[in-house]
């Protein structure tokens, strides 16, 4: 009873701070590319706390997707006052192919891997297009560094490929009933470490639409 109590406790938290940031989109922020002119390196984006017990191989997932939502600022850098639109098709298609293959190599579903990282994309385009937005609101805020695209992308094909393992590694337990509730609990706990403000959290939520195979 505690155990759902505070499921549901977290998942008040997370998509009511995510509906909330979807009205404040200009919340302060200052965009890591101002401080990171490249993309961060695995030992720096990898120190989060070992899951807790309940959390199981939930945590990993949402995890992954918050450090994968954090090279969204890198990217929007990278293209900031470039004229390069946010939306790529052929990346995109470049990306969804290879997590697909790569779950067939793992024996996962690739049609489910495929429905994540869609949301995973959607929700890096959030991140962009809010911190454009942000930063043409006030230029004070603008990065002042470009980082390199493509080591950017070789990050986060590094994070691709461990949220393709992490899916892979966890079929029952986002099949079981409690995936949501308890993928809240996570997804609060990471939101809480990371400190993510209203448009990353709303990011976050996006992110993780389609972890759950349950219905809701």
């Amino acid at each position: 009873m505690r155990r759902a109590l505070t499921a549901g406790a977290a998942a008040t938290l997370l998509f009511t701070a995510a509906g909330g940031a979807a009205a404040a989109p200009a919340a302060r922020h200052v965009p890591a590319a101002r401080q990171v002119p490249s993309a961060p390196s695995a030992a720096a984006t990898s120190r989060a706390p070992l899951p807790a017990p309940h959390h199981g191989r939930l945590w990993p997932l949402a995890a992954l997707s918050a450090e994968r939502l954090a090279t969204g600022d890198l990217v929007a850098a990278a293209k900031w006052g470039t004229g390069r639109p946010i939306d790529d098709p052929v990346r995109e298609r470049q990306v969804l192919d290879a997590v697909a293959e790569q779950a067939r190599q793992l024996g996962a579903d690739p049609g489910a891997t495929v429905r994540v990282f869609r949301d995973q994309i959607e929700a890096g385009k959030i991140v962009q297009r809010g911190l454009h937005r942000r930063w043409a609101a006030d230029p004070a805020q603008a990065p002042t560094v470009r980082p390199d695209l493509n080591e950017v992308r070789e990050e986060i094909n590094r994070i691709n490929t461990a949220l393709v393992r992490a899916l892979a590694a966890s079929p029952q337990a986002r099949s079981a009933p409690s995936c949501r509730p308890l993928l809240a609990v996570a997804a609060a706990r990471v939101r809480h470490e990371r400190r993510l403000d209203a448009l990353h959290t709303v990011a976050l939520a996006r992110s993780l639409r389609s972890l759950c195979a349950t219905p809701g």
